[in-house]
């Protein structure tokens, strides 16, 4: 199996215009998308576009029509002239349980018939059921990618529009790692991190982690909209949606 799962921690700091700071513990899934029914027919308690203890559904990612995720990726690399032929589809991402899950970034690492990482995708989302995807191609199969682009979606309602990321992501090993720095005119304003070491995604090490956050998908939103009472009760500045979108998708260099 090439599926496997990462236990870490999440971690948030805030540094302008006042500092704030949480962190959590999390289990993710690293999926092969094209071993979803294997896994289906070998967890009882996984499913896969189907209600379960732990379930997967293509309708939490992508186009979110419930349409093909393979289909979605190739179609977006085609248009943005990454070779599609022959590729593996690794989704980082936290599954449903109990049929819930908000996933605030998912990451699309995508491999070509030799095993190397030629293209990077980052799906973000807000709590208004929004979604922005930023397409990376990635031009030397490296440990360690750091890429730049401007903000172009609305996430926290704390912070301005104006704003730009960079990423750093570790190559899915023994361990994972993703980290994003946000810059507002020159200057950070927030350092966001998620890690984890990596086992073997099966039953006995799913139910493991399942056991240690049994409401896990649950805790992620509660803390995001409790965080975000603890930014408005020191004062930070409430920023307003400006634009409704569903999902936007861009081609970033």
């Amino acid at each position: 199996m090439n599926s496997s799962i990462y236990n870490g921690t999440v971690i948030h700091k805030r540094f302008k215009p006042k500092s704030h700071f949480f962190k959590y513990s999390v289990f993710s899934l690293l999926i092969d998308l094209s071993e979803l029914n294997q896994l289906e027919r070998d967890i009882k308690f996984f499913s896969f576009n189907k209600f379960n203890l732990i379930s997967f559904f293509e309708k939490d990612h992508g186009d979110r029509d419930g349409s093909s995720l393979i289909k979605w990726v190739k179609k977006n690399l085609d248009e943005n002239e990454i070779n599609s032929k022959d590729i593996k589809i690794k989704l980082l991402c936290y599954p449903r349980i109990f049929g819930y899950v908000f996933n605030p970034l998912s990451v699309f690492f995508i491999y070509d018939k030799n095993e190397k990482l030629i293209s990077i995708l980052y799906e973000v989302k807000n709590t208004f059921g929004e979604q922005h995807t930023y397409i990376f191609k990635v031009k030397d199969d490296l440990k360690l990618f750091q890429h730049n682009c401007s903000k172009k979606f609305h996430v926290s309602p704390f912070i301005e529009m104006d704003c730009n990321y960079f990423f750093r992501i570790l190559k899915p090993g023994e361990k994972m790692s993703v980290v994003i720095d946000q810059y507002q005119t020159n200057e950070k304003i927030l350092y966001a991190s998620q890690d984890g070491k990596r086992v073997d995604l099966n039953s006995k090490e799913l139910l493991k982690s399942y056991l240690k956050h049994p409401l896990m998908t649950f805790k992620i939103i509660s803390a995001i909209h409790f965080e975000a009472f603890k930014l408005w009760t020191k004062g930070i500045k409430f920023i307003k949606k400006k634009l409704k979108i569903k999902n936007n998708i861009t081609f970033e260099n």
